[in-house]
């Protein structure tokens, strides 16, 4: 099957989606199929073709084109992806955006028409209840909507109650990591936190909250591993409640250093303000069997079994946060159990080769037209 997989940003960005795009597309690659990436230029010097691991990455510049609205570059842009579309003529293309980018998408879309499969990486926003809107507009002409937790297509059923007819729900998954889990710190205990430094992942709660654990754990350290646009208000924070000896910034980490740093941590928080359209960061601790402090929000209540592979707290409670993390820190072979069991649930539940599969299956039933038998939620 040849797919078009269009997505905003691609590695060397990171975040969820790229992330999670480089290990599901080479696999899919080997199991027989071409995958051609479409993904925005977010940085100087990057190639407008590159090869990833077998996968063609194509990069356009849509955000500098809509954001200079500059109608000569905007039409070569939309010849250039029709260009595309017509060369590799697409069985299947496969959006993992809603975001402005796809207006290209959508404006190509009869040059080469092909069934749609939309992959809803992050909350479901206002607009999809709104025809006059990119957003609405690209939602509605998806074939077939995947999403990646129970709480995401919940919320999409409720505002668009056709989309329960045409949409299901696949989890992301990942395989533990070739490092082995070793003992987590004890007598020094760390805290880590992980992701991108901005408002919505709430790292400002975590840091309020660290300032009540300190007190009662001189010892222990909040690791903070990411970059963002609210790196510097942390770091205000971090002298202002006087624990610049006790966190430390990281800032931006490679992904194949994410273990390395969870068999260091005693814990890991992910104090999200918004609704987690998963929670990739829950699972990654699971499987190095790190038990998580994680808020109430979106499909962290699902990467997260309370009390049994970590504990949940409701949306910026710091005093709760705090005591969560007391807790786990206070209570040392309960949150071992705690890991223990996480890592067991991650590992069977959210395997890697069974997401392989079922995007696999998605695929083949989108481009078929059988979307009657997707799998089960």
């Amino acid at each position: 099957m040849r797919a078009l997989f269009w997505t905003d940003w691609f590695l060397p960005s990171i975040g969820g989606v790229e992330v999670f795009s480089a290990r599901l597309l080479p696999d899919l690659t080997r199991r027989g199929h071409k995958i051609v990436v479409v993904a925005g230029h977010h940085q100087a010097g990057l190639p407008d073709e590159t090869d990833w691991d077998g996968v063609t990455v194509r990069r356009f510049p849509f955000h500098p084109v809509l954001a200079a609205g500059d109608m000569d570059r905007m039409t070569t842009t939309l010849l250039q992806v029709a260009r595309l579309k017509r060369e590799l003529q697409p069985d299947l293309v496969h959006l993992n955006t809603l975001g402005p980018s796809v207006l290209f998408h959508l404006e190509t879309s009869g040059r080469c028409p092909a069934p749609v499969l939309l992959t809803m990486h992050s909350p479901v926003m206002d607009d999809a209840v709104r025809l006059d809107t990119l957003y609405g507009r690209a939602l509605r002409s998806a074939n077939w909507v995947n999403c990646n937790s129970k709480a995401v297509r919940a919320d999409l059923c409720s505002r668009l109650p056709q989309m329960c007819e045409r949409s299901s729900v696949t989890y992301y998954g990942m395989d533990a990591p070739p490092l082995h889990p070793s003992v987590r710190p004890r007598e020094d205990p760390v805290v880590l936190g992980f992701g991108r430094l901005v408002r919505d992942k709430g790292f400002d709660l975590a840091v309020t909250a660290f300032a009540l654990v300190v007190r009662r754990f001189p010892r222990a350290r909040l690791v903070l591993a990411g970059d963002g646009a609210a790196r510097s208000e942390l770091e205000q924070l971090v002298a202002k409640l006087g624990l610049s000896n006790s966190v430390r910034f990281l800032g931006a980490v490679a992904p194949e250093r994410v273990p390395g740093l969870l068999n260091d941590a005693s814990l890991v928080i992910v104090p999200s303000r918004w609704n987690e359209p998963f929670g990739l960061v829950a699972l990654e601790a699971a499987l190095m069997a790190r038990p998580v402090v994680a808020a109430r929000v979106g499909g962290l209540a699902e990467a997260v079994e309370h009390g049994k592979t970590g504990l949940l707290v409701e949306r910026e409670d710091i005093a709760t946060m705090a005591d969560a993390m007391l807790y786990l820190l206070a209570n040392y072979r309960i949150a071992d159990r705690i890991g223990a069991t996480a890592r067991e649930r991650a590992r069977e539940r959210f395997s890697w080769n069974r997401c392989v599969d079922e995007y696999e299956r998605l695929y083949d039933l989108t481009c078929h037209g059988r979307l009657m038998e997707a799998p089960d939620d």
